[in-house]
């Protein structure tokens, strides 16, 4: 799969936005658009509207919950620590012209729309409009704080570090698609369970280094 910089499609601008779909069928409308070369972040931005942050850090988030190659959880997290920051300061969405012009080719995002979408699609059929003081400010800023320091978790190489930060990051993705304050308060208890396990790793790792260092030198 290759991902580069190209320019926004021009016949996204002519295409309807959705409104009150599914993510999960849009997605696979974008997939099966054989109009198109190739997606990019900014068509996914574009065709979400008002849910650009919920559903790009979901498209971002969720395929870092599965096993995947090294670096992945690098490339895909550099774009969420951007997203989570705003979702924190509760910033307007927007995306920079090197982050909306990163694309794929439409069969290799085909590819990632059927891993990710049976789970999407369970998810979505539980989510409803709940608990709401855990989706409105100041509740959602906290979520995005929690976010943005996931997103960093993501970014550095810790050993399987990825997946509980990936998973509490599509929980609070589904609280702000679904306005479901419970997908929100599950993901702020994933949240307290992914930093301990990443803190409880690295720990390790340093300690184990310094250990090797000390032997080195005794």
């Amino acid at each position: 799969m290759t991902i580069e910089n190209t320019g926004t499609n021009r016949t996204t601008a002519r295409r309807p936005r959705p409104k009150g779909r599914r993510l999960s069928s849009i997605l696979r409308q974008m997939a099966a658009d054989q109009s198109r070369e190739r997606v990019s972040i900014g068509d996914l931005f574009q065709t979400m509207g008002g849910r650009a942050i919920g559903a790009l850090m979901l498209i971002f988030a969720l395929p870092n919950a599965f096993p995947t190659p090294p670096g992945t959880s690098s490339l895909l997290g550099a774009p969420l620590v951007f997203l989570a920051a705003q979702l924190t300061f509760g910033l307007k969405p927007w995306l920079p012209r090197a982050i909306a012009a990163r694309s794929m080719r439409r069969e290799d995002f085909g590819t990632i729309v059927g891993r990710i979408h049976p789970w999407l699609a369970r998810a979505e059929r539980m989510m409803q409009p709940r608990l709401g003081i855990f989706v409105e400010p100041p509740a959602e800023y906290l979520a995005g704080l929690c976010c943005l320091v996931l997103a960093i978790v993501l970014v550095l190489p810790v050993p399987l570090g990825n997946i509980l930060p990936a998973i509490a990051i599509s929980l609070f993705s589904f609280a702000i698609l679904g306005r479901d304050g419970l997908f929100s308060l599950l993901g702020f208890l994933l949240t307290a369970v992914s930093l301990t396990v990443a803190v409880g790793v690295i720990y390790g790792l340093v300690k184990a280094a310094i250990y090797v260092v000390m032997r080195w030198f005794a």
